[in-house]
């Protein structure tokens, strides 16, 4: 479903072209006079609604790397729809890496506030027992660099500024609360400043944040999902913008989820996939051949 502020920002933009890529049924009723690929009917099921969220997913993918377009927007999907279609793939950040043909991704969720608010999530959609074995000192290098190289690239900041949040309480206080901070975040920290890229040991959750807020850092890196999006949704959920790192080309998606208690009512608020198209516009302009 495509918000009506959404199509008629399109409708009225004259410095973006798009072409709206989804089912026979959702575009008829709101395409409007946008140009269109239909990717198939939706026939009511599960299993269905995850197949065109993939075909449309694949075929958008298909058009960025082929050069028909710059970069895409992404709406919300409903993951175990997904699941229903046969994709094993934890979120669209991960399938979009295996589309493109990536070896490293980033999920990095983006805001305008009185100061940006950049959160990179280091680890992204996994259960909690999960991650202790899945951020590895080497992950927190390669996601953090990436992070650093995509401030530089894209966003135009010459020198990024990165705070790391720590993962367990107070950041360990020396070991007191468990051994990661030094057994995965200080070697990560070590060869990321002999990379030249300016970061901060690890930090607690509790005043990490308050580092972007203040302006003393860029970005923060944030070891899980939850910690890192707790803090974005509470500052900036329907004001936020979803952007995937490492892809030869633009990707951005509203903050939200698919919201089916909104369908029909008139209540649904547009107004992160308007930053998402916004930002979007931003970073193509940049120039679609560099990689985020």
């Amino acid at each position: 479903m495509i918000p009506r502020a959404v199509r008629a920002h399109l409708e009225e933009s004259s410095d973006i072209e798009v072409v709206l890529v989804g089912s026979t049924e959702a575009l008829a009723a709101h395409a409007g006079n946008l140009p269109s690929e239909s990717i198939g009917s939706f026939d009511g099921s599960l299993g269905s609604a995850g197949m065109i969220s993939l075909r449309a997913i694949r075929r958008a993918v298909e058009m960025a790397l082929a050069g028909e377009v710059s970069g895409i927007l992404t709406g919300p999907v409903h993951k175990p729809a997904l699941r229903a279609a046969g994709s094993h793939h934890p979120g669209q950040t991960e399938l979009l890496g295996q589309l493109a043909g990536v070896s490293r991704v980033g999920m990095l969720m983006h805001a305008e506030m009185p100061r940006p608010l950049r959160i990179l999530l280091a680890t992204t959609h996994l259960p909690l027992r999960e991650v202790p074995t899945a951020l590895t000192s080497e992950r927190l290098e390669d996601q953090t660099y990436l992070l650093a190289e995509s401030l530089r690239t894209h966003w135009g900041i010459p020198s990024p500024r990165i705070a790391l949040c720590a993962m367990n309480p107070h950041a360990s206080d020396g070991g007191l609360f468990g051994d990661e901070e030094a057994r995965i975040f200080l070697p990560a920290v070590r060869r990321l400043r002999d990379r030249g890229v300016t970061v901060t040991d690890p930090l607690p959750a509790d005043t990490v944040f308050l580092q972007m807020l203040s302006g003393d850092a860029d970005a923060v890196v944030s070891p899980y999902h939850d910690v890192g999006m707790s803090v974005f949704k509470t500052l900036a959920f329907g004001h936020g913008v979803n952007v995937t790192l490492g892809l030869p080309f633009v990707r951005t998606s509203p903050d939200h989820g698919t919201a089916f208690d909104l369908v029909g009512t008139g209540r649904a608020d547009p107004t992160s996939s308007l930053e998402a198209l916004r930002l979007a516009a931003r970073l193509m302009a940049v120039g679609s051949s560099a990689r985020l």
